[in-house]
């Protein structure tokens, strides 16, 4: 996607040293941007950001912080808008993985929520108490500390584009997957009522998710970045959100196209949506892939 909007526009993205964060930043540095990546790996970051200078296009600058803190996340947007100017996008993306939940002593190994039999799977009370509270910390309080720190500029300069990065409904109420699933629900839920408390105000707050299980650090077993098949986004039939029947994985890479269209002029109408980028077909003009992306308004979700 090419978007003239998007040269010079400031960013943030948490998480954005490795795996789906690390995708939308370098997406944003090659469309023109200025992107401040958060993580807590200096190394992730230090990578990232030599690969960004290497696009010779927008440009990325790092910085260690934890989103589960409320000083970092007021940090990170001082230090945004110090480096480059006011920011125009926050991705929210940093998060901690159902797969931290397995404690040290307990019996099987880190990938025991993703057994195919759900009586197998981790039941919410053998989950770790301390990894638990640092799940919800990172994967809700952190998008929530990140959008207030950074949606109170944008309201006052009338521009702005927040993108919570969620996961497929099945994965909300999957026995195995508590609390990760129920904390996204609870993210997409909150994006919803941010979208109506900003309407009007020229910022934006919508949500956009993979559409099945991604080739990342977040799933466990075999090498990342080897263990997603060719797959044409948009080439299959829509509405397939959650479902793996051959049990592949999605390449984290068909995040950017929707991700820059959220981030853009292009998107202003859209807020409190919810996008699946497994249905974003990039070979279609970009109005038509949003729309194909974009999922139905439920009874749930109409503004009364």
């Amino acid at each position: 996607m090419r978007d003239s909007s998007l040269i010079g526009r400031v960013a943030i993205v948490t998480g954005g040293a490795r795996g789906i964060g690390r995708i939308l930043a370098l997406a944003l540095v090659r469309a023109g941007a200025q992107v401040l990546i958060t993580a807590r790996s200096p190394a992730e970051i230090d990578r990232t950001v030599a690969d960004a200078r290497s696009l010779a296009a927008g440009a990325c600058k790092g910085m260690v912080a934890d989103v589960s803190e409320r000083r970092d996340c007021e940090a990170t947007v001082a230090a945004a808008e110090r480096l480059f100017g006011p920011v125009g996008v926050l991705v929210n993306n940093a998060g901690v993985g159902p797969g931290s939940l397995v404690p040290r002593d307990a019996a099987g190994t880190s990938d025991r929520f993703m057994d195919p039999d759900p009586a197998k799977r981790l039941r919410f009370w053998e989950t770790d108490p301390d990894a638990c509270a640092r799940l919800i910390a990172t994967n809700l309080s952190g998008v929530y500390q990140m959008s207030q720190a950074a949606a109170g500029a944008m309201v006052e300069r009338g521009f702005g584009r927040v993108v919570n990065i969620s996961t497929s409904v099945p994965v909300m109420r999957m026995p195995g997957f508590s609390p990760y699933g129920p904390v996204k629900a609870a993210v997409e839920a909150s994006t919803l009522v941010w979208a109506q408390e900003l309407a009007g105000s020229g910022v934006t707050a919508n949500v956009l998710l993979p559409g099945g299980p991604t080739d990342t650090a977040f799933i466990p077993g075999g090498d990342v970045g080897v263990r997603a098949p060719v797959f044409a986004a948009g080439k299959q039939s829509a509405g397939l959100e959650g479902t793996n029947v051959n049990r592949f994985l999605l390449p984290p890479e068909i995040m950017a196209p929707p991700m820059l269209w959220l981030a853009s002029d292009g998107s202003a109408e859209t807020s409190g949506r919810r996008i699946v980028a497994r249905d974003w077909d990039p070979d279609l003009p970009v109005a038509a892939a949003a729309e194909r992306a974009m999922q139905p308004r439920s009874a749930a979700t109409v503004v009364m």
